[in-house]
């Protein structure tokens, strides 16, 4: 053989006659890239939380459990709580319901919140002092989250509520059959256990005052205060807030309401009112709202769980007098627009008492004679990016400032208020929330991921349920959320499954080992795409190439 004829020398470029001068890899109009995108749960959840994050790590059992905790009261330090009484609406946006069902994210996140209690965990140390003073006025998920993000940074923090017991409308307005008070002061108590300094029964009555005080002040009173209608009544007595009655019965007080109660509004604080209704000796309690189901505010699993209570909703109706045990409920009929309108068509209705539940203001007595914060439609105006008032060094979040008035979002507005406070602090411009690429369905194959049957809670039967405000929906347990979390599909990130490896015609991907991933020898792939095709969550794009 000639030294013409030689067999070229692979991986060294020898001139033009070598087969590095005819990689497959010049074939190529498209290349495909490793990407990260964000899953579509994530994205819609209003506290942020990494939830493919925390599902990973509990995916590997027990010795998973901590750092999913971990990674999870990063974003939220109320995973117990939440777990209970959040509506989730990351599983409403969860890709797994287009194989089968979404992921129970919100039973694992509870699991790993009884789990943190159980063990003893602690939250991370805060950072070094800031030597800066803060106050959270409100001690409700937007206050403590708030707290608890601004303690992290290094600030001291105080928070000053009003009440005699921290939690806010957790505490106050949400019934314990829902969430356990022990569970909640658990969770309280370890974010207190960090540094942050908790006053109740110490109300805030000067913005002045608290401002010389303190460097910086996050408003968060939640909406406490009961809106009010106008309705005859021959006797007034007759006629309570829901709210009040919640409160009451969460202090140990519970009030006599009798045997008939008729509820009148249709959000989430009726269906509460109407549940403890019948938890209180009620044989008849009945929800009066005016509009149909498909325009209650409530949401569904609150209505379902009511009606699986015993609790009647009359729709169409609304409360037009109140003579006694006796209340008048007038038809309605909605327009062309959805709107009810009285038909004129009336029929009686028992009832020793009717608890009024039409919706909640914030308690907004402090910003009284506060000029240069803006109040518009119940609401302390802020700015929508550093949730700063017209006041310098003054935020609120939570239920005093626009938005959604759930506890979930109040959290995520907490931990904004703490993030643009720090800023404000040092000075800095809060950066602007990076944009996201969602990992829609359409980029997934799902003919990768076996059917799986999402694993339901146990609840308590009905019949027990109204007999008192032990807790209806139980937990996971470990077996349980393990598998739970191993239902998720890892939806825009790569977690080495090796189909890109083993389907590349080319054997252009290396692996690069445990948790490294892989990467792609572009002298060699012909971009043909099968890579991409083939990656069951999405984490493969395929970008035209440029030469």
């Amino acid at each position: 053989m000639s030294g013409h004829d030689a067999p070229p020398t692979v991986g060294v470029s020898t001139g033009p006659a070598t087969s590095l001068a005819y990689h497959t890899g010049t074939w190529r109009t498209e290349r495909p890239v490793y990407v990260e995108l964000s899953p579509p749960c994530s994205l819609a959840c209003p506290s942020g939380e990494d939830i493919r994050g925390w599902l990973g790590s509990t995916q590997e059992g027990a010795e998973g459990f901590e750092a999913a905790w971990r990674r999870l009261v990063a974003a939220n330090p109320l995973p117990a709580v939440m777990g209970r009484i959040c509506y989730h609406p990351c599983q409403t946006a969860c890709n797994r319901g287009s194989v089968d069902e979404e992921v129970g994210i919100n039973a694992v996140e509870r699991f790993l919140g009884d789990t943190a209690l159980d063990e003893g965990w602690a939250l991370p140390s805060p950072a070094a002092s800031s030597r800066r003073r803060v106050l959270v006025v409100g001690s409700g998920p937007a206050g403590l989250s708030a707290a608890y993000h601004l303690r992290q940074l290094g600030h001291a923090v105080t928070i000053r509520e009003a009440a005699a017991e921290p939690g806010g409308m957790m505490r106050y307005g949400i019934p314990a059959y829902r969430l356990p008070r022990e569970i909640l002061a658990a969770e309280i108590r370890r974010i207190v256990d960090t540094g942050v300094v908790l006053e109740c029964s110490t109300p805030v009555t000067s913005l002045d005052e608290a401002q010389a005080e303190f460097d910086a002040v996050v408003l968060t009173m939640g909406a406490g205060v009961a809106h009010h209608v106008d309705i005859p009544a021959a006797a007034a007595s007759h006629i309570v807030d829901a709210i009040d009655v919640l409160r009451d019965v969460a202090s140990g007080k519970p009030p006599l309401l009798g045997r008939r109660v008729a509820v009148y509004g249709g959000g989430n604080t009726a269906m509460d009112a109407a549940r403890t209704a019948r938890r209180l000796g009620a044989s008849d309690a009945v929800v009066v709202y005016r509009r149909t189901r498909e325009q209650m505010p409530a949401h569904p699993t609150e209505l379902d769980d009511a009606v699986g209570e015993g609790v009647r909703v009359q729709w169409l109706s609304t409360i037009s007098a109140v003579d006694g045990p006796k209340v008048t409920i007038e038809r309605m009929v909605l327009d062309e627009e959805g709107r009810p309108h009285g038909t004129g068509e009336y029929e009686e209705l028992d009832a020793d008492t009717v608890l009024l539940a039409v919706g909640q203001d914030a308690d907004l007595t402090l910003l009284a004679d506060v000029p240069d914060v803006g109040v518009t439609d119940g609401v302390v105006a802020v700015d929508p990016a550093t949730l700063m008032t017209g006041r310098d060094g003054v935020f609120a979040a939570g239920d005093v400032s626009p938005g959604s008035r759930t506890a979930t979002y109040a959290i995520g507005r907490g931990a904004r208020a703490a993030k643009a406070v720090d800023a404000w602090l040092a000075a800095r411009v809060l950066p602007a929330e990076p944009p996201a690429r969602e990992a829609t369905t359409d980029r997934l194959n799902t003919w990768y991921y076996s059917d799986a049957p999402k694993q339901h809670r146990p609840e308590l039967e009905a019949a027990r349920r109204v007999t008192g405000f032990e807790e209806v929906l139980a937990g996971l347990d470990a077996e349980h959320a393990v598998f739970e979390a191993r239902r998720c599909l890892s939806c825009g990130s790569c977690f080495e499954c090796d189909n890109c490896f083993g389907m590349c015609p080319d054997d252009a991907i290396r692996k690069l080992g445990p948790g490294m991933r892989y990467e792609i020898d572009y002298d060699y792939c012909k971009g043909c795409g099968i890579c991409a095709a083939e990656c069951p969550c999405g984490a493969i794009d395929m970008i035209p190439e440029v030469r």
